[in-house]
């Protein structure tokens, strides 16, 4: 199975950090890392970053690279915004899919935002559908997650952590793996608490 993991954005990207700093690109940068760990001990897994450290990657480029790989799955990591100059109190996790609605990725999604929620502890802001670019010219089953606001200074806090990054990375996997049917003993899962 061919996955690309996707770090959303880069680190030169403007307008794409918490209000006091931290650039996104940090934080999807980590996640996909330790997401492509857990992933990459099972043999059936076949795992690819789309992302450069070296410069900004457009999305031309990484819906280009999916395409051309003739991957099954995209995956792209994201931290959201809202009105990104101060702090503010909207916050929680959501994922989207294109507004096509399609089956596959709709299902992934779910299982998806229910292990991020799982994992996280953070409100569930359910999934959302969208015609980002990623969505709609990746042809592969693609989804974005977003993993909370950046512009909230709880989440912000925690998305700082190695801790929640790889909260995040393990309900990533857990989802593919499930999705998939490689991953055994599910019911064998703790709970993690990030509060």
């Amino acid at each position: 199975m061919k996955i690309v993991l996707d770090a959303g954005h880069g680190y030169q990207a403007v307008n794409r950090q918490t209000i006091d700093g931290m650039r996104e690109y940090e934080f999807n940068r980590a996640v996909v890392h330790y997401a492509r760990e857990l992933l990459m001990r099972k043999p059936e897994m076949n795992v690819y970053f789309s992302h450069d450290d070296s410069r900004d990657v457009s999305l031309v480029e990484r819906a280009k690279f999916s395409n051309r790989l003739k991957t099954d799955l995209f995956i792209s990591i994201h931290a959201n915004s809202y009105r990104g100059e101060e702090w503010n109190g909207v916050h929680g996790i959501e994922t989207y899919i294109h507004r096509s609605m399609p089956i596959e990725a709709y299902r992934l999604a779910q299982r998806l935002q229910r292990n991020l929620i799982h994992h996280t502890q953070r409100l569930d802001r359910g999934i959302k559908t969208a015609d980002f670019y990623l969505l709609r010219e990746v042809n592969a089953t693609a989804i974005i997650c977003e993993c909370g606001f950046m512009t909230n200074r709880d989440e912000a806090r925690l998305l700082k952590t190695d801790r929640y990054r790889r909260a995040c990375a393990k309900a990533i996997a857990d989802s593919v793996l499930e999705h998939y049917f490689l991953y055994k003993n599910t019911a064998a899962r703790k709970t993690l608490q990030y509060q």
